[in-house]
C-alpha cells in the first residue's frame, strides 16, 4: 500500500545516530555509519526522527511500504523497557493517534507488562518535521452567538489536505468522510453545519493537485484499512471538479468493500443543484 514513511538521503547522513534516539519504535538502526530504515512494520510516518538530523537528512515521503504495525513495534520495544515504552505511547498520543495507543495498551495488558501510566501525557513537540502537517483530533468549540452569521466549528482532526492525511490516522477509523473540493467552503456560507457536522475532512482539488493516483490508494485505504463508514463527495459545478467523484468511484472499485459514496453538487452561488447516493 502506499503511505507516508521517511526517506534517508544517505549522502547527507553523518552517522551521528541522533535519529536513532529519536525514533521510539525502532525502525531506524546505525549501519556501516549510516542510518538505515530496518524495516517499514516498525515506521509510524509522523516524523519524530527528522526534528533530531542536524543535517536535514530525512524527509517524508508517500511510496509503497508495508502497513504500519503497533504489535510488532511493541514486540520490539517491550525488552527496552518503561521509558522506552513510555515515549513511544506519548509519541503516538502527541499526534492524536489514540487507536494506536489503545492497541500499544492493550498489548501490554495481555503480556501483562506494568507501566506507570500517570507519566502518559501529552507535551508539545514541534521539532518533528512542519509543524503544520501535525496530525491532532480537535475538540468542537462553543461559542456564544454574537451575530447571526457566527458559527461553531465543526472540524474534528487536522490537517484535511488528502496529500498530508495518513488513511490509517485513528480519526478515520469507522469514521464518516467528506471529501471536499477546495472551493467548496468557500461557496457555501453553511459549510460547517451543512455538510461537515459529524464527519472527518479531506479536501482536494482535481485540477491543480498532482499525482492523484496516490489519493485514489489512500481513499482505497480508507474504504479498506480505516473501514470508513460513508464517503461524502461535495464538489462545484464546474466540470473539472468532477475528477474528484471519479477518485472515490475508482478508489471504491479498487477496494474489497462496498462503501456508500454521497455525491453532492453546489452552484457556484453555493446552492445544493443534485444529492445523490452511488
Amino acid at each position: 500500500m502506499k503511505r507516508t514513511i521517511i526517506k534517508i538521503d544517505e549522502e547527507k547522513c553523518n552517522g551521528c545516530g541522533l535519529c536513532v534516539q529519536g525514533c521510539h519504535e525502532g525502525a531506524l538502526q546505525l549501519i556501516d555509519g549510516k542510518a538505515v530504515m530496518v524495516s517499514d512494520l516498525y515506521c509510524d510516518g509522523l516524523g519524530a526522527c527528522i526534528g533530531e538530523c542536524p543535517v536535514n537528512a530525512i524527509e517524508l515521503e508517500e511510496r509503497e511500504a508495508e502497513p504500519y504495525s503497533e504489535k510488532a513495534v511493541m514486540e520490539r520495544i517491550a525488552p527496552k523497557g518503561e521509558h522506552v515504552i513510555l515515549a513511544h505511547l506519548r509519541h503516538l498520543k502527541e499526534h492524536g493517534e489514540t487507536t494506536l495507543v489503545k492497541q500499544g495498551l492493550d498489548y501490554l495488558k495481555r503480556h501483562n507488562i506494568s507501566i506507570n501510566l500517570q507519566e502518559l501525557h501529552p507535551t508539545p513537540k514541534l521539532g518533528c518535521g512542519c509543524p503544520g502537517s501535525m496530525a491532532r483530533e480537535l475538540k468542537p468549540i462553543t461559542k456564544p452567538m454574537v451575530t447571526p452569521c457566527s458559527g461553531n466549528s465543526e472540524l474534528r482532526q487536522w490537517p484535511v489536505q488528502l496529500h498530508l492525511l495518513n488513511p490509517q490516522a485513528g480519526y478515520f477509523q469507522k469514521a464518516n468522510v467528506l471529501l471536499a473540493s477546495d472551493c467548496s467552503a468557500f461557496a457555501s456560507g453553511n459549510f460547517h453545519e451543512r455538510f461537515l457536522k459529524g464527519k472527518i475532512l479531506a479536501i482536494a482539488c482535481p485540477k491543480l493537485d498532482h499525482n492523484t493516483d496516490s489519493y485514489v490508494d489512500k481513499l482505497r485505504s480508507m474504504i479498506d484499512d480505516a473501514k470508513i463508514d460513508t464517503l461524502t463527495v461535495l464538489i462545484m459545478e464546474v466540470p473539472c471538479c468532477g475528477g474528484l467523484l471519479q477518485m472515490a468511484l475508482k478508489a471504491r472499485q479498487l477496494a474489497t468493500r462496498n462503501l456508500p459514496i454521497k455525491n453532492i453538487i453546489l452552484s457556484v452561488e453555493g446552492e445544493v443543484k443534485s444529492e445523490e447516493w452511488m
